[in-house]
């Protein structure tokens, strides 16, 4: 058998010792945060009022998703400052997810007759 040929699949394989992790490009990363920052700003403060309901909906639907996310980083077997960053996200998600329903189930008390 060939180095780096597996004869089974017929594919290519790259040996496990030549592989190095990639180096992480943290401007690229902190470029599309506050890029993503001020793109979701615009957004919001576009909306009218009478779709601010449906859009917290779909907000505390994002921040489920990051809940969950959150989760999965606090409870892994990575370094301590991670897990720290993965609870502090899970903590500012819940509540996100709280204080949208609080809202969002006292507008609906307005629109209901007494």
């Amino acid at each position: 058998m060939i180095q780096g040929f597996d004869t089974i699949s017929g594919l290519t394989t790259i040996p496990l010792l030549l592989q190095q992790p990639a180096p992480v490009d943290y401007w690229s990363m902190l470029f599309v945060f506050v890029l993503a920052t001020f793109i979701g700003l615009g957004v919001i403060r576009r909306v009218s009022r009478l779709l601010y309901t449906p859009l917290m909906s779909l907000t505390n639907a994002i921040s489920a998703i990051a809940v969950v996310g959150s989760i999965v980083v606090a409870g892994a077997d990575y370094p301590q400052v991670i897990r720290i960053l993965g609870a502090v996200a899970l903590f500012a998600s819940m509540t996100n997810i709280v204080s949208g329903f609080l809202i969002t189930d006292r507008m609906l008390k307005m629109f209901k007759k007494q």
